[in-house]
């Protein structure tokens, strides 16, 4: 859509791809670099312009691998593999990561026996597929009086039902007029 000679766009746009940063080339402005062959091997110190030379006489390109070193490391290297090499390292470490997710079950002080069983059930299964678990106790009006009575003890009896399959990350404690207690998965 064009309104006032701007381009207006609606709806989701494609992300964004960031590429690996990296000094190549003319982009290398120290004096003197430690280089390193296309083979592996020590070439040892030598000028920006040598290292330069030496990488386009092998039809390659020349790469800042370290800055911080001193003298700076280069290397002669096909960039554009080495890029596509970079990119497949973080998919692959994309696809190691594991995402913890909190799961959280709320109930209140009067909740039958029943239906609490059934909660215990469902924070065994999340528990299960390794997510951490946030347990909420409500209170509403005139209960808050019941918090650190009936409150504590049905906390205290789901953490006793849960001691063979969880953690208890956090022990419960009031946050305004909620009581609340993590529990994760055994490792």
């Amino acid at each position: 859509m064009i309104r006032g000679g701007k381009v207006i766009r609606r709806g989701r746009q494609a992300p964004v791809k960031r590429d690996i940063k990296v000094q190549k080339n003319e982009g290398i402005r120290f004096p003197n670099v430690r280089l390193i062959g296309s083979d592996g091997s020590q070439l040892g110190v030598v000028t920006s312009n040598e290292a330069r030379n030496i990488a386009d006489e092998a039809g390659l390109d020349l790469v800042l691998v370290s800055e911080n070193a001193d003298p700076p490391v280069c290397r002669v290297m096909n960039y554009d593999k080495f890029r596509y090499e970079q990119q497949k390292k973080v998919q692959e470490a994309k696809k190691k990561q594991t995402v913890v997710e909190t799961k959280e079950i709320k109930f209140r002080p009067k909740t039958d026996e029943h239906d609490l069983n059934f909660k215990i059930k469902n924070i065994k299964k999340f528990l299960g597929h390794k997510n951490k678990v946030k347990l909420t106790m409500r209170f509403r009006g005139r209960e808050i009086v019941y918090s650190q009575t009936i409150g504590l003890e049905a906390m205290n009896k789901i953490a006793d039902t849960l001691k063979e399959d969880a953690v208890i990350l956090q022990m419960p404690k009031m946050e305004g007029r909620q009581l609340v207690m993590f529990v994760g998965p055994k490792a």
